[in-house]
């Protein structure tokens, strides 16, 4: 994803409290499924700078309308759901 990197512009802002942010893990503009791994990198960054009980994960931009084939827009979402658990048991196993 072109903005990947743009997790590091959170550092420094202090977040309202009771507040759930949801960063985008896959990519709206690509058919390419993204490996549960990535998934779980890209929350856990989110992770270290909002606090592991202010993330869940989201797509960027939804992925109804812009990818071509059902079936991937189904492994996408199973993607997501991995690399959530796999962030999830990383995070809170600490």
């Amino acid at each position: 994803m072109r903005h990947e990197h743009e997790w590091r512009v959170w550092t420094d802002v202090k977040f309202p409290d009771g507040r759930i942010y949801m960063p985008g893990v896959i990519s709206h503009a690509t058919d390419l499924v993204e490996h549960p791994e990535v998934v779980a990198e890209r929350l856990m960054n989110f992770a270290s700078v909002l606090g592991k009980e202010n993330v869940q994960t989201g797509t960027d931009c939804g992925i109804g309308s812009r990818i071509g084939h059902e079936e991937i827009v189904w492994a996408k979402l199973k993607t997501m759901s991995e690399g959530a658990r796999i962030a999830s048991e990383r995070l809170w196993a600490k």
